[in-house]
């Protein structure tokens, strides 16, 4: 199983590469405003997850740069996840405000909040 579980996630790697979406354009002013507001912002996420990859294309179709964390390859970033939002489950957004730590589950609910966020913001 797990050899299967490897060539499944390799393949999605892979064919993520090939099918990336395009990328908006930002100018320098733009970028770095984007990347101010993003600062509280963490991805807690597999490498070969389907829906980790799903919001990795949003992040990537939206130009937008966040720290992604490895759940899967780092017991530091997996003891933050399973601490702060109570269990291991990617894909998962950090979000730090104003002092408060909120974590979002789920994958559609995850682009929705990039999407309200940042999509907008030109």
């Amino acid at each position: 199983m797990s050899v299967i579980r490897w060539i499944l996630g390799k393949l999605i790697l892979g064919l993520n590469f090939i099918f990336r979406p395009t990328q908006r354009k930002l100018n320098p002013e733009q970028k770095a405003a984007q990347q101010e507001a993003a600062k509280g912002l963490a991805l807690y996420q597999f490498a070969a997850c389907p829906f980790c990859v799903k919001v990795r294309r949003e992040l990537h179709r939206l130009n937008l740069e966040l720290p992604l964390r490895d759940a899967k390859g780092s017991d530091l970033y997996r003891g933050e996840l399973e601490q702060g939002g109570g269990r291991i489950k990617v894909p998962c957004l950090r979000i730090d405000d104003n002092g408060q730590t909120k974590w979002l589950y789920e994958s559609n609910d995850i682009i929705t909040y990039l999407r309200h966020r940042f999509a907008t913001e030109q």
